[in-house]
């Protein structure tokens, strides 16, 4: 289920404070063309993650279209991102590893050419993946001797490591999107029939049109 909300930024610093630990652990992927996704392993301390979680899986009516959280103010997750800015809000929350997105991109003319999206997970860890779009018009190319000689199966692992990368979204975690990300890939979260367990995420965007 999941719920959607535009809102006003107001600062909650105490709780975006991450660790210095954490905070040196930031991983950046560059995924070439400008476009790039960075992980937070712990954005949030652990424990006011769970107070968060919490919050939004007792007291969030899921089952409404518009909802507003903590009376109009949010988590302001571009003290981490400095630069950034967000006017949306879009809740989800998965009951457990049935519940997934499939593959997709937003690249939709109201988030603009280069939309920047983040990502605040809390509860249960879900698998994040991304996979490079195939191209439209692919140009046909002539094998060189030693790629025909190559296994398919060698190859094609090869190809898996740069067109494809898996992260694992943890408990307090950012996960961002930028540059031309959208255009160029898709992502997904997908099934994992032993998880029972529930996650909740919060995905902030910029709208240029409201």
């Amino acid at each position: 289920m999941s719920s959607s909300m535009n809102f006003k930024f107001q600062a909650r610093s105490e709780t975006m404070n991450p660790n210095p630990s954490d905070r040196e652990k930031k991983r950046t992927i560059d995924l070439g063309n400008g476009s790039e996704i960075i992980y937070f392993p712990r954005i949030i301390s652990f424990g006011d993650s769970w107070k968060l979680f919490h919050y939004l899986d007792k007291e969030i009516p899921w089952t409404r279209p518009s909802i507003q959280v903590f009376g109009r103010s949010c988590i302001q997750v571009h003290e981490a991102l400095p630069g950034s800015s967000f006017n949306s809000l879009l809740l989800n929350r998965y009951k457990s590893g049935s519940d997934n997105v499939a593959w997709h991109s937003d690249y939709e003319k109201l988030y603009g050419p280069t939309p920047e999206i983040a990502s605040l997970s809390f509860g249960c860890d879900r698998e994040f993946l991304l996979r490079k779009k195939r191209s439209k018009s692919p140009k046909v190319q002539v094998a060189s001797a030693s790629c025909m000689e190559e296994p398919a199966k060698k190859r094609l692992k090869k190809n898996n490591q740069v067109d494809q990368h898996s992260l694992t979204l943890k408990h307090g975690s950012l996960l961002v999107m930028r540059g031309y990300t959208q255009r160029d890939w898709d992502h997904s979260v997908p099934k994992r029939a032993k998880i029972e367990a529930v996650r909740i995420n919060l995905t902030f965007r910029r709208v240029l049109k409201i």
